[in-house]
């Protein structure tokens, strides 16, 4: 019975996991007592008579060895243990981020994605290929006519060729909210640089108005801009000022179509645009000071000293 005992504990080292060389590190004291063991085993196998008492003790040995092993990894589950008891459900703080998202991040992840779904559905003139290429040149065109330098050499040339002090008084502070909706929608996009849903490169006269990026869409804040402003200045009949305010939406929403913005581009780029027009209402120049600016423009200004 002895000798049986030793081939299978033999058999069960040698087949063990633990004995591969990649695992000798974890399994270091183990392997020395078991060793001892087996090697005053085979000496009592040899010595003869005192042979039950030694397998008695290589018997207690495993048990023994068994026992004092777990004792170093036994510690620190007890600490641990002690430390649970002393903080009880207390986890550390990045774990409960990881685990427990926010309801912000989660819902602003989630509206994130729809936005970029439906603008990638709604870019139909993206290119010639798309569904609706061929009408990519009649939308580009409705864009062109909300374009930053399309609007400022209109109103120039507007402005050069009137002679009321109420219509020049107009037109120049148009072209002041002109140059404050240019300068403002593109410093925002310097400050975020969002891509648009198809990553297409800047045309030349976007390039030109520094129209790069695609947050916030720059055609539909000065549409909206401008809507509302001829809408409050000029006297127009209903038609035409139901027309305008359709001209604005359907300029916003060609830059979708075209694939340059997303949806949140275009509904930021309004909201922007009504904040240029307050913005401008609220610090309106006076005729004189617009008659001032054009004989400056016009180098015909002669100050009284």
């Amino acid at each position: 019975m002895p000798s049986s005992y030793n081939v299978r504990s033999r058999t069960r080292e040698r087949n063990s996991v633990l004995s591969r060389p990649e695992f000798m590190s974890l399994n270091q004291p183990p392997i020395r007592g078991s060793g001892s063991g087996n090697s005053s085993s085979s000496s009592s196998g040899g010595g003869g008579g005192g042979g039950p008492s030694v397998n008695r003790g290589s018997a207690r040995r495993p048990s023994q060895s068994k026992n004092q092993t777990p004792n170093p990894p036994s510690e620190e589950p007890a600490d641990n243990g002690s430390k649970d008891r002393r903080e009880p459900g207390k986890m550390p703080e990045e774990d409960c981020m990881q685990l427990n998202p926010s309801f912000k991040g989660i819902a602003m992840n989630s509206l994130l994605a729809i936005d970029i779904c439906l603008s990638k559905r709604l870019g139909v003139c993206a290119s010639t290929s798309a569904s609706w290429g061929g009408c990519r040149s009649m939308v580009g065109l409705l864009a062109l006519t909300g374009h930053g330098i399309t609007w400022i050499i209109g109103t120039l040339v507007c402005l050069t060729r009137s002679n009321t002090l109420a219509g020049q008084e107009v037109l120049v502070n148009l072209l002041l909210a002109l140059i404050l909706d240019l300068m403002t929608v593109a410093g925002v996009q310097r400050l975020v640089k969002r891509k648009g849903p198809w990553e297409m490169t800047p045309g030349f006269l976007d390039s030109i108005a520094m129209d790069i990026y695609s947050f916030p869409a720059a055609h539909a804040s000065r549409a909206a801009m401008v809507s509302k402003f001829l809408l409050s200045h000029l006297v127009l009949a209903v038609p035409l000022r139901i027309l305008l305010v359709l001209w604005a939406f359907l300029v916003g929403m060609s830059r979708v179509l075209l694939g340059k913005h997303h949806l949140t581009d275009m509904v930021c780029g309004f909201a922007l645009g009504m904040f240029h027009f307050s913005l401008m209402e609220s610090v309106w120049l006076s005729s004189s000071t617009c008659q001032t600016i054009i004989s400056i423009g016009t180098l015909s200004w002669s100050p009284l000293f």
